[in-house]
């Protein structure tokens, strides 16, 4: 990681960009901390902070010049409360792909009078029950959010939706117990999941009966299917209800083709009585 000092700025890449401001470009630094943008002297209309592992929106000097902040993939997910003292004249806000969760995370940017452009897009707050109204709600000078342009009729709607105090409490509290897919999942679904997992695991009679279908197979494929799942561990579907059966089969198979072996080996009574009687006596060879 690299420390966001003066050195760090002075020598940084500044510019007058596409739409004539001056801006500096800090994009991929790996810097962890803002920090001593006092060093920039409020010389700068545009800040691309971008690709660094930002995790807190803070520690700006006062910057009244300042008018886009540029935070892309980045690890956002705090805001400081009182961040508007430090930007006063700060209309576009671009935080796409962070971390922020939870609604009550953009309340601080209400402090920004001057917000009128702001991207939250990829960050896990865009998947919660009503965010677009709650945003608009919140922050009632902005005019494109997502790069979507603010309705009339989404104002409207969102003033509605939040007439009353309880209702936005109401709002806020249901963000923080709703998941969303980048959420740490359940520990106790996990725990049922691998359970069930451990449940299928054939038993070694089971493993008896999927060797004797390889033996049976037909067709290679059926083969193939057979030798996956005795490597992996799980037990084909449709040999779950016939593998006890299947296993007592071979068993018995393979008791009988034991006695015959013996049988073949050591011969039967009969066998010998059957014998005697084909050899010729000594009196009819002679």
């Amino acid at each position: 990681m690299v420390r966001l000092t003066a050195d760090l700025i002075w020598k940084s890449p500044h510019f007058f960009n596409a739409i004539k401001e001056r801006e500096l470009d800090l994009r991929g630094n790996k810097i962890p901390v803002i920090e001593n943008l006092g060093a920039t002297e409020d010389q700068f209309d545009t800040i691309d902070l971008s690709d660094n592992e930002i995790v807190k929106l803070e520690n700006f000097p006062l910057l009244n010049r300042l008018g886009t902040l540029i935070i892309n993939n980045n690890r956002i997910t705090r805001i400081n409360p009182n961040i508007g003292e430090f930007l006063p004249k700060l209309h576009t806000l671009v935080l796409t792909n962070n971390r922020l969760v939870n609604l009550v995370e953009i309340d601080p940017l209400a402090s920004l009078p001057k917000l009128q452009f702001l991207s939250l897009l990829d960050n896990n707050i865009t998947k919660k029950p009503n965010y677009r109204l709650y945003v608009i709600h919140k922050l009632k000078q902005l005019r494109v959010l997502d790069f979507k342009k603010v309705k009339n009729k989404e104002r409207l709607e969102a003033r509605n939706l939040f007439a009353s105090k309880e209702v936005e409490e109401e709002a806020k509290k249901e963000s923080t117990t709703t998941f969303t897919p980048g959420e740490v999942p359940n520990v106790s679904e996990v725990a049922e999941e691998q359970q069930a997992q451990k449940a299928t695991a054939p038993t070694p009679e089971q493993i008896i009966a999927i060797k004797a279908a390889i033996v049976n197979s037909q067709t290679l494929e059926e083969v193939a299917r057979l030798e996956k799942a005795l490597k992996s561990g799980q037990l084909p579907s449709d040999l779950k209800l016939d593998a006890e059966t299947g296993a007592n089969g071979v068993k018995e198979k393979d008791e009988n083709m034991v006695s015959n072996s013996q049988n073949e080996d050591d011969g039967g009574p009969e066998d010998v009585e059957e014998q005697r009687d084909s050899e010729p006596t000594a009196m009819e060879q002679e």
